[in-house]
């Protein structure tokens, strides 16, 4: 290790940079410091944009750290992912212990040896492995509940999902910005509120030639404004974005240590290292609120007991903060330390700073939990030590690799961006436009509500059942849609036509379409729900669907023969349920020698609840000859009967047993009335107004003498008649 050199006081120390710099003239005493929007901030800097970037820019994994925490609520995690634990492992200490010798399989349990030595060991070690095994599932079950539940409704959409990612990183992003604006922009009012105040002239006279001299030395045209804090005791400084403020202790210290006290807080200043904490803490705003609470309760109350209970409430927060925020902000806060003890090494006032670092725990304390929680993690004093030892300025001989200059002490901060960055800015800001307006245009035209009315009557007109359905939230699964597609396909069916949408209200994911058609050349009017659907398509897209399924028809068909549109329906007990889509249909129905069918139109309005299907057959004029023909052909069978009561026949004579040579004489045929009862069957009988005559002849014996006898009777006729093929058949009635 290099021995400092000594310096005779009265001349220039050798380790002070000869740097060509002029300095600005000094204020007068007198004179207030500017004040007011981005004045005192440091030089260097192209404008106050280029100086906000570079220090917002500058601790990513700070960032990082506080983003990840916060917006994926790790503390909420922390907490359910505890007491997640603890469920689970109370139920596995209890069912390890009671229930751990049934869950040996039977051919471990049977072996010799092995079987007694498992169960000897599980029936004392089985609750406590039941226990640890159900904590660390609880544990983490209840952590990963927490960063999952809130992604949970876009899982299924990976670009969904990737738009929710930036849209938190962006509303991360920034509230950091606007914190760090807040804190630049009201930092003389913040710290006057803390405690700080202007210095009195004996405090500017003692402090500011020794601060202008360290920033003259460093480079730097100008310096922050001073304020001073009251704290007799504790030699403390503090850097904010545009002002450092110095205990009144200060006052007391040699000038050596207070001017390298003063170059460390300008090389702070100069390299905004408080813009970085700024914004750090803003990414992670909420979970900054919630910290201070516990903190400022543990300052406030310094107390074993105050502190147990602060952290029986508070230990995901203060946990959080403590092992993910403050780690990963840590590196930059290490690296910052160590680059502004170089400040001193530049200012030749290495051993002030020396005797500062080897006196003192922490010349540096936060007015808040967050500025305390950070300067803890300030490097090791010792390793400080080190480090300055090893350092060393241009022009002077030391083991240091590369000597420190102003250069590689500040860098070079340009402008905001080159010329190839703002092209490349441009070009993907044009691209980011130009691929939204495509990407509405594609909505507007493909997933609005019009679009899917407009797709459904679209598949109608086409005759496609299967687009049809696809428009709609019930695609009637389980039906037959083969049935379906030779429906619309047919030659009797007709779509709705001179479709137009005359009225929509949109309701969230709901909405309300009025369209107008022309059905069976008569206008109509039906009123449509519709549904956005949950899925996206391409990850993007959320389309529309009408609300509902196809129409059910509300007829059983009973007889085979059936038709729609040429095609022939099944029986009732046969298949699927039949549904129908929106349009006229052909309904023909069967046809036999007694009925036959007339051609029905079956109007299926869009929004019905169901479709009516009557067929109706008619008696064939043809029919009612054919049905008279066989009745007049069975009463003449009938009449050639020579018994008294021809058997099956609507006639008789009671006469008794002594009745010969019976003969009968139609004399008037009935005429007979014929009504359906189906299709392939009808009711015959004989109007009271249209009764036949039939004439009986004989003889009959009373007391052995024989007489003849005639005698007319009134006819009338019932049965029923069936098609039997392309003939008809009649079946009298049994008496």
């Amino acid at each position: 290790m290099t021995e400092p050199h000594s310096v005779p006081p009265e001349s220039t120390p050798p380790t002070v940079p000869q740097l060509d710099v002029r300095a600005a003239e000094p204020p007068a005493v007198d004179d207030p410091p500017p004040s007011g929007g981005f004045a005192d901030r440091p030089p260097g800097y192209p404008s106050a944009l280029v100086w906000l970037r570079a220090g917002i820019l500058r601790d990513w994994r700070g960032v990082l750290g506080a983003f990840v925490a916060t917006w994926f609520y790790l503390p909420v995690g922390l907490l359910l992912a505890f007491w997640g634990g603890l469920s689970l492992a109370a139920v596995g200490l209890f069912a390890g212990g009671l229930n751990a010798d049934d869950q040996i399989p039977s051919a471990l349990r049977d072996a010799p040896l092995i079987g007694s030595l498992l169960e000897a060991f599980l029936s004392r070690s089985g609750g406590l492995l039941g226990g640890v095994a159900g904590f660390a599932a609880g544990f983490l079950a209840g952590f990963l509940a927490v960063l999952a539940l809130p992604w949970m409704g876009v899982a299924d959409e990976p670009l969904a999902l990737l738009t929710g990612l930036l849209g938190t990183v962006a509303a991360a992003a920034l509230i950091g910005v606007l914190y760090t604006l807040y804190r630049v922009l009201l930092e003389p009012k913040l710290l006057v509120v803390s405690g700080a105040r202007q210095p009195s002239r004996r405090e500017t006279a003692r402090l500011r030639p020794v601060l202008e001299e360290c920033a003259r030395r460093l480079g730097l045209p100008s310096v922050p404004r001073l304020l001073m804090e009251d704290d007799p005791v504790l030699s403390n400084a503090r850097t904010y974005a545009r002002h450092v403020v110095v205990s009144t202790a200060v006052l007391t210290e040699p000038d050596d240590e207070v001017a390298a006290l003063l170059s460390h807080e300008l090389v702070h200043w100069r390299t905004g290292d408080e813009i970085t904490s700024a914004f750090v803490r803003g990414v992670g705003l909420p979970l900054t609120l919630a910290h201070a609470l516990p903190t400022w309760l543990m300052r406030t109350f310094p107390h074993p007991a105050t502190n147990f209970v602060v952290f029986l409430f508070f230990w995901p927060v203060l946990l959080t903060m403590r092992y993910v925020v403050l780690p990963l902000h840590a590196r930059d806060v290490r690296a910052a330390e160590y680059r502004a003890d170089l400040g001193a090494v530049l200012t030749g006032h290495l051993d002030g700073l020396r005797r500062v670092l080897e006196r003192r725990l922490s010349f540096e304390s936060g007015r808040s939990g967050w500025d305390e929680a950070v300067c803890a993690t300030h490097p090791p004093h010792e390793l400080r030590l080190d480090a300055l030892e090893r350092a060393s300025v241009a022009g002077v001989p030391a083991d240091a690799a590369e000597p420190v200059t102003v250069e590689r002490l500040f860098g070079h901060t340009g402008p905001v961006g080159t010329r190839r960055t703002w092209l490349l800015v441009g070009a993907l800001t044009l691209a980011a436009c130009l691929g939204t307006s495509g990407l509405g245009v594609v909505q507007w035209a493909f997933f609005r509500p019009q679009a899917a009315v407009g797709g459904y009557f679209s598949a109608l007109a086409d005759r496609d059942s299967a687009a049809a359905l696809d428009v709609l939230t019930d695609q009637g699964d389980g039906t037959d849609r083969d049935l379906l597609a030779k429906l619309l396909r047919g030659k009797g069916y007709q779509p709705p036509t001179d479709v137009e949408i005359s009225e929509l209200e949109r309701d969230g994911d709901s909405a309300t379409a009025t369209v107008t058609y022309r059905l069976a050349d008569a206008p109509q009017t039906a009123t449509l729900t519709l549904s956005r659907e949950q899925e996206a398509t391409a990850g993007l897209f959320h389309g529309w669907r009408l609300t509902g399924g196809p129409i059910p028809l509300n007829s059983s068909i009973a007889d085979p023969g059936v038709r729609l549109n040429g095609v022939e329906l099944p029986v009732a007990t046969e298949g699927a349920p039949l549904v129908l889509l929106p349009g006229v249909y052909t309904a023909t129905g069967p046809s036999s020698a007694l009925s036959e069918t007339p051609t029905t139109a079956v109007t299926v309005g869009p929004g019905q609840s169901a479709a009516n299907l009557e067929l109706t057959p008619v008696l064939k004029p043809t029919a009612v000859e054919a049905v008279e023909a066989r009745v007049r052909a069975w009463l003449d069978e009938c009449a050639k009967q020579t018994v008294a009561a021809p058997p099956g026949c609507p006639f008789r004579y009671y006469g008794g047993e002594s009745t010969r040579k019976v003969t009968w004489k139609i004399l008037e045929y009935p005429k007979i009335a014929v009504e359906l009862t189906g299709p392939s069957s009808a009711r015959v009988f004989t109007p009271v107004e249209t009764q036949g005559r039939v004439q009986v002849s004989g003889t009959t014996t009373y007391f052995g003498t024989s007489s003849p006898f005639t005698d007319d009777d009134t006819l009338t006729v019932a049965g029923v008649a069936t098609a039997d093929g392309d003939a008809v058949a009649f079946q009298p009635a049994s008496d």
